[in-house]
This record gives C-alpha cells, sequence and structure tokens, in this order.
C-alpha cells in the first residue's frame, strides 16, 4: 500500500454549476476546441496543497478533463501539474452503465491498493465505487455541483486521511 491520494473532479466540485459564493473568477477555456465558461477559486489551490502536505497525500485529477486540468485548471487555482486518472469519454447510457459508475471503475483501477479520498459531485458515485471489485480504503466527499468545494469537504478528507 503506497501514500494516500486525494482525487479532484473539476466539474461540480471546483466548478461549480451555480454562480458561485465570492473568491470565485470566471475564467474561460478551450480544451479540444470547445469553449467552456469556468468558476474557479484561486483559495482551493493552497488549501488543497495543505491538505496533501499535512496528511501526507498525492493529489491528482479524477476527471473527464484529464490531462488537460493541468493546462486549464491547475494554474488557475495555484496547483502543479498532477498525475490524472484516465478517464475516457463516457460512452453513454448502454448496458446499465451509468455515469458514478463508469467513472468509479478507472478510479478503482488507478488508485490500486491505495487509500484515497474522492471529491466527486456524481450523484451515483458512493455506491458505484464501494461496489467495485478490490476498491482499496476510501472516503468519497460528495460534493454539492450548485456550490462545490468547500472548507468542510477539506476537513472530512484531513480528518479521514489523518485517522489512517
Amino acid at each position: 500500500m503506497g501514500s494516500p491520494v486525494v482525487l479532484l473532479d473539476v466539474d461540480g466540485v471546483l466548478n461549480p454549476f451555480e454562480r458561485p459564493h465570492r473568491g470565485f473568477k470566471r475564467h474561460q477555456c478551450s480544451p479540444d476546441g470547445r469553449t467552456f465558461k469556468l468558476w474557479l477559486n484561486a483559495e482551493h489551490g493552497p488549501a488543497l496543497l495543505d491538505l496533501a502536505e499535512s496528511t501526507g497525500a498525492e493529489l491528482a485529477w479524477a476527471s473527464y478533463w484529464c490531462d488537460h486540468a493541468n493546462e486549464w485548471i491547475a494554474p488557475r487555482i495555484g496547483l502543479p501539474e498532477l498525475p490524472f486518472v484516465p478517464i475516457p469519454r463516457f460512452p453513454g447510457i448502454r448496458e446499465g452503465r451509468t455515469l458514478g459508475a463508469w467513472k468509479a471503475r478507472h478510479v478503482a483501477a488507478w488508485a490500486e491498493s491505495r487509500p484515497f479520498v474522492w471529491f466527486e459531485d456524481e450523484p451515483d458515485a458512493t455506491e458505484c465505487i464501494a461496489g467495485e471489485p478490490y476498491v482499496a480504503e476510501h472516503l468519497l466527499v460528495e460534493i454539492d455541483p450548485l456550490t462545490g468545494l468547500t472548507g468542510e469537504h477539506l476537513e472530512a478528507a484531513a480528518a479521514w486521511l489523518r485517522a489512517r
């Protein structure tokens, strides 16, 4: 078992779906030639770095943004380049698959035996990650996609990581 990892989703977690509270700034980016408007908070980067440093965890992206998060998200919130879970685009609802189940299988495989905290907004992610065979010890911190990541979420993650 390696050091724990803190997995970060982007949309709904670092980029809330509604106009957020103070501290957020509007950004525009164009990965893959498509233009997106994002709400990002520059305080998230230092807070996440502090979480990782104070708990001995590594930060990584667990988002459909994959490596694009290093170019378009990380510099805007003060994070360095991070490893990422390679999550291919969701192929659509077929064979009973849901979005949470699709991401969960890739997250569980990438984490292997490492304990992890996953900041995620998909409503079925908790159930789906728990159902993955051989999933490592983990805490899924459910984020309300309308408000995004808060200090309470970071505190819950820190408490869980320190208890390991």
